[in-house]
């Protein structure tokens, strides 16, 4: 039980770990919230898709934010900004994805769960990089240096 517990916590002290992990929740919303729109609600399956994107973006930004990158924004414009940079990279690499399995499957002729498979691997390490170099990134000046 001890070496689980050990485990369990360097697992949580590893960012990229916490964003994997999180990730997959996220994934999780988006399918429940997926469901409960098109069985209990009857939404339109595109409306449902979208709506669901969205509630899993959100979802994503207050995991990330507060679980794996710890954001240091203070007040609600530095959040808002952030959300909004957050907001912005998500729906670039949602882009990302869709065309790249449509390039995938229609030009290069391959088979389209394989073609999202591998875009998924592009978009996840896209994700990552967006968040933690251009969302999550407070820069704080220093005597001297211009900002």
């Amino acid at each position: 039980m001890k070496k689980i517990r050990e485990l369990i916590i360097k697992c949580w002290k590893n960012h990229v770990m916490r964003y994997v992990f999180f990730g997959g929740l996220t994934t999780l919303v988006n399918f429940f919230a997926y469901f409960l729109l098109r069985t209990l609600f009857q939404v339109e399956v595109n409306v449902a898709n979208i709506s669901s994107v969205l509630v899993a973006i959100i979802f994503a930004y207050v995991v990330n934010a507060k679980f794996v990158f710890c954001s240091k924004s203070k007040t609600w414009k530095e959040t808002g900004k952030e959300l909004i940079r957050f907001v912005g990279a998500r729906l670039l690499t949602m882009v990302i994805e869709v065309g790249g399995v449509w390039l995938m499957v229609d030009a290069a002729k391959i088979q389209d769960m394989v073609a999202k498979f591998v875009i998924q691997f592009v978009v996840l390490v896209l994700n990552y990089f967006f968040s933690k170099c251009l969302v999550f990134t407070r820069r704080e000046k220093r005597a001297g240096e211009k900002l």
